[in-house]
């Protein structure tokens, strides 16, 4: 589902672009290149979870094949001994400085706005109740 939208896009370089350019705002002050890189890292993330999410808009539901697809492209290991959309999308939220609470019951009263998953979420319970 991803590989077309994504595989230009080289991780490596992508996140060593954007620590460089955290690092050129912040006038190059050493101290901080770990946590420009570590920062760089999540937003490589969280682009490629709303990259999936816009797909997913489009093209239906969500398939194991492509969790595990955006699971090892944000750099989750052996996401294909992952064989749940719960536990998937509860290492991708992880992996992006969300709570894991994907189909939790947390989720009635979740209040993680900025979470990518949340419409995809409240979908599920809902059919649940």
């Amino acid at each position: 589902m991803l590989n077309y939208a994504v595989k230009p896009v080289n991780r490596q370089l992508w996140i060593s672009e954007a620590a460089y350019y955290k690092a050129l705002a912040r006038e190059f002050k050493p101290g901080k290149e770990l946590t420009d890189w570590l920062e760089a890292e999540i937003n490589y993330s969280k682009m490629l979870v709303a990259l999936y999410i816009s797909i997913l808009e489009e093209d239906g539901p969500i398939t194991i094949l492509s969790l595990q697809e955006l699971a090892a492209f944000i750099g989750i290991k052996n996401p294909e001994d992952m064989r749940s959309e719960i536990e998937l999308v509860r290492a991708i939220q992880n992996a992006t400085e969300h709570s894991p609470c994907f189909r939790s019951e947390i989720n009635v009263t979740c209040e993680e706005l900025e979470c990518k998953w949340r419409t995809e979420c409240r979908k599920l319970i809902s059919a649940w109740y």
